[in-house]
């Protein structure tokens, strides 16, 4: 019988109360536990993504545009936040050095090709830049499998931002879950 996979986005501690932490992430973390530990009673596949920079971030194109180094390989501020990588001690952490992991779109098509899955559930970190660019990378890869954002386990660079982003993933066919339920509104 398929199940749903689950896309932790980025849910690392520069993101949450770091280097780019806010507010608001750290508000999700606790939602973000439950929805976990409910993926796994249901028995659902969790994936994990970490955004992944080298000690030469800031002579990268996005530290010269995002010039606040992050999420770099070893750190702390790299790492999962435990409070969720403790939930799915077993689950696989994807690196990626940009937005969207392309190696993601790729697992999820050949599991939804062996009938793994038969659908995709993103929530996370930030929904206006790596959330969005994974969900629309995966609805590239796979066009006819749902694929949903939670919007309350989710959170922007901004609140208008988040918005912003939700706005967009649902003129392109992704489904948006949990709006009006997040927990800094």
């Amino acid at each position: 019988m398929a199940k749903k996979l689950i896309v932790a986005v980025d849910m690392q501690n520069d993101f949450i109360d770091g280097a780019l932490g806010s507010a608001e992430a750290v508000k999700i973390v606790e939602r973000c536990s439950d929805k976990l530990n409910k993926a796994v009673t249901d028995g659902d596949v969790v994936i994990f993504t970490r955004d992944t920079h080298g000690d030469d971030y800031m002579q990268t194109e996005e530290g010269r545009n995002l010039p606040v180094p992050h999420c770099i390989k070893g750190t702390k501020g790299w790492e999962i936040t435990d409070k969720l990588s403790s939930v799915c001690p077993d689950s696989q952490i994807l690196d990626k050095e940009t937005f969207g992991c392309t190696t993601l779109g790729e697992i999820v098509s050949d599991m939804v090709e062996s009938g793994e899955i038969d659908s995709v559930e993103l929530f996370g970190l930030c929904t206006d830049i790596c959330v969005i660019s994974n969900a629309l990378l995966i609805k590239a890869f796979n066009p006819n499998i749902p694929i949903s954002v939670d919007a309350s386990c989710s959170a922007g660079v901004t609140p208008e931002s988040h918005d912003n982003a939700l706005k967009a993933m649902e003129s392109c066919q992704i489904h948006i879950t949990g709006k009006g339920e997040e927990p800094w509104r």
